[in-house]
């Protein structure tokens, strides 16, 4: 028999709700959208044929609805593994969690989770406002250092290529997306390895007034070759996603709007309608 996970451990309120997300189970689809920015949650839930919940916790906004017969969640992290640590464990918890037994249920639920992101490029060639699909993500942060982490034999070499190369204090990791979703995705999307980052300054190779460690960061990983592809573009959520999503058995993709490309010191000139667009593309596929 499973044992009983402590009120400490998995907090969840008088409501029934889990602590953070402040969802009940049956608030959550089997299709779910990830976003950082809790203001691009109705921005995505406007295309719904109907909202039937809508939930505000900090950062974390959750709105699940339907489109036709399909139910769907759009939910915000927030910036950084941090928040998507805690999102995708309490994501796993409603699915897979007995919440009157506190115990997990024998018959695990498998949710296919796609974060739609706004991301910089590092590959000159790739334009600006394209859309990228991440086949795999290396994590410049420190999350997987506090889980028994098992990367594959030619992740390990890249993540120690990469270390090596870079001159890193420290091993990163890397984790696949989700082969399944991925194939969804093959049309108008380009395809690469995205970095995560623990930051969107020092951590990406952006110095303003003081230096920093790595000030080529940028252009060295994009001259990185991998198993994998290259290195094309840096964002902040990826790699934990990834990661997450291998450790609590789901299915994951990232697609992500190239609104800057770091190379050629471009920004979109109309990235909001860039967005909208992937979001659109996104649903549509999904759907």
């Amino acid at each position: 028999m499973s044992k009983r996970i402590p009120d400490s451990e998995l907090i969840i309120s008088p409501q029934g709700r889990v602590y953070h997300l402040n969802l009940h189970p049956d608030m959550v689809a089997e299709d779910i959208i990830v976003v950082g920015d809790p203001e691009r949650v109705p921005k995505i839930s406007a295309y719904f044929d109907k909202v039937e919940h809508q939930v505000n916790s900090r950062e974390l906004v959750t709105h699940t609805g339907t489109i036709g017969r399909k139910r769907l969640s759009v939910i915000s992290s927030g910036m950084g593994t941090d928040n998507v640590e805690l999102l995708m464990t309490e994501l796993d918890a409603l699915v897979n969690i007995d919440f009157a037994t506190r115990t997990p249920k024998r018959k695990q639920q498998s949710l296919r989770i796609y974060r739609i992101g706004t991301s910089g490029c590092i590959q000159p060639d790739i334009p600006i406002d394209a859309f990228l699909v991440s086949t795999a993500a290396l994590g410049l942060d420190t999350l997987m250092a506090f889980y028994k982490w098992e990367q594959s034999e030619q992740a390990e070499s890249a993540s120690l290529k990469v270390q090596r190369l870079l001159g890193l204090p420290f091993k990163p990791y890397l984790a696949e997306g989700s082969k399944e979703l991925l194939a969804k995705f093959s049309e108008e999307f380009y395809q690469g390895v995205t970095v995560t980052a623990p930051g969107f300054y020092a951590p990406q190779g952006r110095a303003l007034r003081k230096p920093i460690a790595f000030p080529t960061l940028p252009d060295d990983i994009a001259k990185i070759e991998t198993g994998y592809g290259r290195f094309t573009n840096f964002e902040m959520e990826t790699a934990g996603y990834y990661a997450m999503a291998k450790i609590l058995g789901h299915q994951m993709i990232s697609l992500n709007a190239l609104i800057a490309n770091r190379p050629n010191g471009s920004f979109s000139a109309n990235h909001e309608a860039t967005v909208d667009r992937l979001i659109r593309k996104a649903i549509t596929t999904i759907v």
